[in-house]
């Protein structure tokens, strides 16, 4: 069995503690709560506050959890009702389609994938929840791409590998692919990241206008492409269940 890490455990401890009770603690009552020395305590606390989860107040000395903390929390909580809205929207859109629904967020440098809806069959399928998708060649990695400014920065900054013969890769033929994303209002992925897989999606945007993820399906490309373009039902259902995701985070004129 794996052994904790305890440096990892006293900073925990120390997050929680700063998390409940009063507002504010000084580095004494830290230290005597947790069983800490003080030189122990100190050096976490600095640690935390120069990775901005713990802040110190000029004035009294005391200290308080960190913007960073809180900012991280804050996307968690998004991620969270993005998901929560998305889940009658996707089993919809899997019912509608017969194929496999994904929900995907930026996360570092590729697609996190925070919902999976199976293909409703039979078939054996692996739930992928957790899994990380390429930003260039998946069909919700260049949805997010085109829409995102972050994530176009993370896609052109990162290694971008040719999975198969059809992969954009060069830097100019990848922003003319985000180009036609935006103009058409959904992306594909023919056989890029995987042969024989094609994928469709979608952007997603909140009450701001912000785009906060994609949708879409993904499954054989016989079944999802027609004379070697996407289905039009199957591009509508995708982006009219972006856009029914989209209202119901308050985004307007969807």
């Amino acid at each position: 069995m794996a052994r904790n890490i305890q440096s990892l455990e006293r900073a925990a401890a120390m997050l929680r503690l700063l998390a409940g009770g009063e507002r504010r603690l000084g580095l004494s009552d830290i230290a005597s709560s947790l069983g800490l020395a003080k030189g122990t305590a100190h050096g976490i606390l600095r640690t935390l506050q120069h990775e901005g989860f713990v802040e110190q107040d000029e004035a009294s000395g005391r200290y308080q959890l960190g913007a960073e903390l809180l900012r991280l929390g804050t996307t968690y909580l998004d991620v969270h009702e993005l998901r929560a809205r998305a889940l009658v929207w996707a089993d919809d859109l899997a019912r509608s389609s017969g194929e496999s629904v994904y929900l995907g967020v930026l996360h570092q440098q590729g697609v996190l994938i925070v919902h999976h809806v199976f293909r409703p069959d039979d078939s054996r399928q692996v739930l992928e929840i957790g899994a990380m998708q390429p930003l260039h060649s998946t069909a919700l990695g260049k949805v997010l791409s085109a829409y995102d400014p972050v994530a176009h920065s993370e896609a052109l900054d990162s290694p971008r590998k040719a999975f198969t013969d059809r992969t954009v890769c060069a830097p100019e033929d990848f922003e003319q692919v985000l180009d036609l994303t935006r103009a058409r209002g959904y992306a594909a992925d023919l056989e890029e990241t995987w042969e024989g897989v094609a994928s469709l999606a979608a952007p997603i945007h909140d009450r701001r206008r912000m785009p906060v993820g994609a949708v879409g399906i993904a499954g054989a490309v016989e079944r999802l492409c027609r004379g070697g373009e996407p289905r039009p039902e199957l591009v509508a259902a995708v982006r009219d269940c972006a856009r029914a995701v989209s209202r119901d985070l308050g985004a307007a004129r969807f």
